[in-house]
């Protein structure tokens, strides 16, 4: 219905312009061209008003290209959000209503103590999965604050970097070579360990939910070199066009329609990764081969100098 709508508008836009260059152009031609005679004897009031025609002409063209692209985004944007609302309301609904079940069961019934031991283990899933919901739409928040800490701390990257596997292999119940982390000795960022912590769990929960069996992902931490570290996350999974790979970043963007009915999600991860890294003065890319070929992003961060832990 979206795709239908905006091409109307579209269309209804690039009518209209192509009307405005009809209109120009045959106003030219009839005053320069057919009325060359007439055109002659023109004074300089006359030709200073044919160009300021002229000029108005061209701007209202470009004021109508412009109004299209900007109409156009915006219906984008709309639908986006709508996506994310109805994402939201099905992240939140989902647990609750399984809550709700488990909850009913227990006050009604007596079931057997292992039978009780896997209903209070499934409710934890749940409450889990909304904390994991009300996290993300806070941290897109954090993530849209443009001020940088007043004091960013000494982190150290793999010690960070293993936690995050851990807790991402236990969510999933992967095995240890699903997710491997390469890193040589210990590597201290600028960074605080709180933001940097969901900055990566983010982006290894992306790269497990969007591969295919056997899960691989590989996590890299080179540097330091030039003061900088660069981390990169690397999967085997389904890939991202060439033509998406700066989208990605914006908020509630999600790849593809038939990628959003197979993994949930927010479209809020790499926005959220995107916004945080920027407020620990690094930068993150995405990179990719296309469909189906695996994705790589790659975080590159301040290394932290000798000192104090704590210190700038």
């Amino acid at each position: 219905m979206l795709r239908r709508s905006i091409g109307f508008r579209v269309t209804v836009g690039v009518t209209l312009t192509l009307l405005a260059v009809s209109l120009a152009v045959g106003w030219q031609i009839l005053v320069v061209g057919d009325l060359g005679p007439v055109a002659q004897g023109l004074g300089t009031v006359h030709w200073l008003l044919l160009i300021l025609g002229t000029l108005f002409f061209v701007l209202l063209i470009v004021g109508l290209v412009l109004l299209c692209i900007w109409l156009v985004r915006e219906m984008r944007v709309n639908q986006r959000q709508q996506d994310f609302l109805d994402a939201v309301t099905h992240e939140l609904k989902t647990p609750l209503a399984s809550l709700r079940l488990f909850a009913d069961t227990l006050g009604r019934h007596d079931p057997a103590p292992q039978r009780r031991r896997e209903f209070l283990a499934r409710m934890g899933e749940d409450l889990d999965r909304l904390d994991r919901t009300v996290d993300q739409v806070l941290a897109a928040a954090r993530a849209e604050a443009r001020t940088r800490p007043d004091r960013i701390d000494r982190t150290d990257l793999p010690e960070l970097l293993s936690g995050c596997i851990a807790e991402i292999r236990s969510r999933h119940r992967l095995p240890e070579a699903a997710l491997r982390l390469e890193a040589r000795g210990p590597v201290r960022v600028r960074g605080d360990a709180t933001e940097l912590g969901l900055v990566f769990r983010n982006l290894l929960e992306n790269a497990v939910k969007y591969s295919q069996d056997p899960v691989d992902v590989r996590v890299a931490v080179r540097g330091p070199e030039d003061g900088r570290v660069s981390i990169e996350i690397a999967d085997r999974g389904i890939g991202i066009p060439r033509r998406e790979l700066r989208r990605i970043f914006e908020r509630f963007y999600r790849v593809g329609r038939d990628v959003q009915r197979q993994v949930a999600g927010l479209g809020l991860g790499l926005f959220i990764v995107r916004g945080l890294v920027r407020k620990q003065g690094g930068r993150v890319v995405a990179r990719s081969e296309g469909a189906g070929r695996g994705s790589r992003f790659v975080v590159t961060l301040h290394a932290a100098p000798a000192g104090v832990p704590g210190e700038m």
